[in-house]
């Protein structure tokens, strides 16, 4: 008897660490238990509802299938909903597949504003792509040694050595994540793309939120 006990007990337990493992495969962070249900963790620190997170999804995969056929064999477009302002980066072969593109995503449902940073020229090349996706580490890294903010509430961008900086976060916020991207070697510009809140909506969202060193870093 003792021995199916300890057999059930462990088949519970293996399927708890499936599920968890199969939850943070699919929200590509590492998965929490709450309230007896798996939930990926970039959800439960995130200050978007998760409607608006999965009206951004929905978004940018919309927008993956519908510009393609706009910006032609020589665009490279990259496209970015956060709480449903969209930013474009990338680059295209003119101004007018430019404007085109900025009136695609615009007619996307649910899409409330496009920050258009679309450059005009040719796709930039690998090794300016890897680049990029060094310093967006040293971003990320950087603002989740900031313990004066939440990381989680930044996303981060990198075009060609411009540092987007999108998320929910006030003023204060804003300003030291700025701060932050800008003493990152290889950053020649930051641009904020931001949602802000007030210092009163801050407070109403902390008990719910680790600090940034605590190892929450969605960004």
């Amino acid at each position: 008897m003792t021995d199916r006990r300890s057999a059930r007990a462990v088949r519970s337990i293996a399927t708890v660490l499936i599920a968890g493992a199969m939850a943070s495969a699919l929200s590509g962070c590492f998965g929490i238990l709450l309230g007896g249900a798996v939930v990926g963790g970039m959800a439960a620190t995130d200050r978007r509802t998760l409607g608006t997170q999965t009206e951004d999804q929905s978004i940018e995969i919309k927008a993956a299938s519908r510009l393609p056929s706009i910006e032609g064999e020589f665009g490279h477009v990259n496209v970015t909903s956060f709480n449903r302002k969209v930013l474009l980066t990338g680059e295209v072969k003119d101004e007018a597949t430019k404007a085109a593109i900025q009136r695609e995503v615009a007619a996307i449902e649910n899409v409330q504003a496009v920050a258009n940073e679309l450059t005009i020229g040719g796709p930039a090349s690998y090794t300016s792509r890897s680049n990029d996706a060094l310093i967006t580490t040293k971003v990320k890294a950087g603002l989740v040694d900031m313990k004066t903010i939440y990381a989680s509430s930044f996303k981060v961008v990198t075009e060609n050595g411009t540092v987007f900086l999108m998320g929910r976060v006030t003023q204060r916020e804003g300003t030291v994540g700025a701060d932050v991207a800008r003493g990152i070697s290889g950053v020649n510009k930051v641009v904020k793309v931001f949602d802000y809140i007030s210092e009163s909506e801050l407070k109403q969202m902390e008990p719910q939120e680790k600090p940034a060193g605590s190892g929450s870093t969605q960004l």
